[in-house]
């Protein structure tokens, strides 16, 4: 009896041991794998640094598509494959389709559950066409395994959940975290209750003072910068008083401090306590998107000190989430991966100050300029929309002053190639014709969805940003747009690190293998053998 008891426990643990307690994947917002490196020396021991010594760290992760958007990356991470397939082409689109406007979550057939404007919560995945690796995980446990996704963006929580989460959560700017009636007809009593608490309020009223004395940000510009845009109204100079910005706007001005990413951490904690995520044998799946990085880089810019204060507060609620982990859930049984749904870029006015020879050209002065061409050239604006590098045409328009759909594509290309700014312009027969010998149209291609992309896709120069002169944006091609971080730590992770250039869409079909569940159905199966066959 005594064998026959051991060998059911064997047994037991072997197969416990083939998946952690606990799949945690965290995504930062904008992050470039620059930062990593430019802010080491100010990293504590046990944030970032922990991550990199313990884990290990993937130097020359890519994003392999246009556009290069935080719902695009979200979805792209989770799913395993690029917006031709999974369908999130942006954050926010012009659906040829539809022939209207569209953002990534929306979902008017739901409505807000929690404390939240009618709007805010009218989201769900159901634009996301593919599955994720947190459904697979699902489906692999017949529905046991939980899973949870949080933001304080809609988008940055419901796309990496998946279809069959349990729940995702995001804050809405009444200073509460809301969901929709896709997940549940009310929120769980802990939400409620951690809404209850107004622990944002913490952070608003002690305002926002420098992280560590001012000499440690020397790798930044000095405090008051002509590259700056204004924080909440404010004047982007230290310290800031948010207590006074609560007053003139409302609980959302917390998203464009680093205390939006504290308030987060503090909530996935909840969870993790409330919900017994990795409490058992049946793996569960926490997703935690942190997005004060992103508010913070486009309004101040990739070189202000509050963007390396926020780098620099991250890296210790990191330490501090990972403690909790420790605690909870036990070192050797969960898995975490950290990545990025994109990169960013400089600001162009400061390359142009420093000589290289780039600007920011405004996305409304280009709209103009396509409707005065579209004008004097045909006697009609042929132009439907132009967003997210997209032209878009009216073919009824275009059919009733019966002109040929191909000379006006030309036309439009040869005056888009005379703007400064462009590098070259594709139209959707050379995008679906694509052979991928081009790699910038290949690029394209793994973004282009024919029944919701333009007749014409625009490719800027290196440098040059579709945005205003202050902040900064992303969304190229290139690098300082596509290379993000990716360390993995944990549950059988090996430490180590490689430089070999490696493809966002890679980490969904590796955990899968890592984990024993099926590929999310729209991946190509690449995998990150780094990490996988590991004792």
């Amino acid at each position: 009896m005594k064998k026959i008891f051991f060998f059911l426990l064997l047994v037991s643990i072997s197969y416990a041991q083939q998946r952690p307690k606990l799949v945690v994947g965290i995504v930062v917002d904008q992050m470039k794998t620059e930062y990593l490196y430019r802010f080491n020396d100010d990293f504590s021991a046990n944030g970032f640094k922990r991550l990199m010594k313990n884990g290990y760290t993937f130097h020359n992760m890519h994003y392999n598509y246009l556009p290069t958007y935080t719902a695009p990356g979200h979805a792209a991470i989770f799913t395993g494959t690029t917006p031709a397939v999974n369908g999130i082409v942006g954050n926010e689109w012009f659906s040829r389709k539809l022939g209207k406007d569209i953002y990534c979550t929306e979902d008017a057939s739901v409505k807000t559950i929690g404390d939240g404007t009618k709007i805010e919560g009218e989201m769900s995945p159901k634009n996301l066409l593919s599955t994720t690796i947190t459904d697979e995980l699902r489906l692999a446990t017949n529905f046991k395994g939980k899973v949870i996704g949080m933001s304080l963006k809609d988008r940055g929580a419901i796309l990496p959940a998946g279809h069959f989460a349990n729940w995702a959560f995001w804050y809405s700017k009444t200073g509460a975290f809301i969901s929709s009636t896709f997940y549940g007809e009310n929120l769980p009593t802990w939400v409620t209750d951690f809404n209850t608490e107004k622990h944002y309020l913490q952070y608003i009223n002690k305002g926002w003072d420098l992280y560590k004395p001012i000499e440690t940000y020397n790798e930044s510009l000095v405090d008051d910068n002509v590259y700056e845009g204004k924080l909440n109204g404010a004047k982007a100079v230290f310290p800031y008083n948010l207590k006074e910005m609560y007053d003139k706007n409302d609980a959302g001005i917390i998203r464009a401090t680093p205390f939006g990413n504290d308030l987060l951490a503090e909530f996935a904690m909840k969870a993790i306590e409330k919900e017994q995520l990795g409490n058992d044998e049946i793996t569960d799946f926490l997703t935690v998107s942190f997005s004060s990085t992103d508010y913070v880089g486009h309004i101040l810019g990739p070189r202000s000190i509050e963007l390396q204060d926020t780098y620099l507060r991250l890296d210790q609620t990191i330490a501090t989430f990972l403690a909790y982990l420790d605690k909870t859930v036990g070192k050797n049984n969960y898995l975490l991966f950290l990545t990025a749904d994109h990169a960013g870029a400089e600001n162009a006015k400061f390359l142009k100050d420093n000589k290289y020879n780039v600007t920011n050209i405004e996305p409304k002065d280009i709209a103009k300029g396509l409707k005065k061409f579209s004008s004097d050239t045909f006697g009609a604006d042929l132009v439907l929309d132009y967003s997210n590098f997209n032209l878009f045409f009216n073919k009824e328009i275009i059919k009733n002053k019966a002109l040929d759909l191909v000379k006006v594509k030309q036309a439009f290309k040869e005056y888009l190639l005379t703007q400064e700014q462009v590098k070259t312009v594709y139209t959707e027969e050379e995008i679906l014709a694509n052979s991928g010998s081009d790699m910038y149209l290949d690029f394209i291609a793994k973004g282009y969805d024919a029944t919701q992309n333009g007749d014409l896709v625009v490719l800027d120069k290196p440098g040059f940003i579709e945005y205003g002169a202050t902040g900064t944006s992303h969304g190229t091609v290139y690098s300082y747009d596509t290379h993000v971080p990716l360390l993995f730590y944990g549950w059988k992770i090996p430490k180590g690190e490689t430089s070999d250039k490696k493809y966002i869409t890679e980490i969904a079909p590796t955990i899968a293998q890592k984990i024993k569940v099926a590929f999310p159905n729209g991946s190509d199966c690449e995998v990150l053998s780094e990490i996988l066959n590991v004792k």
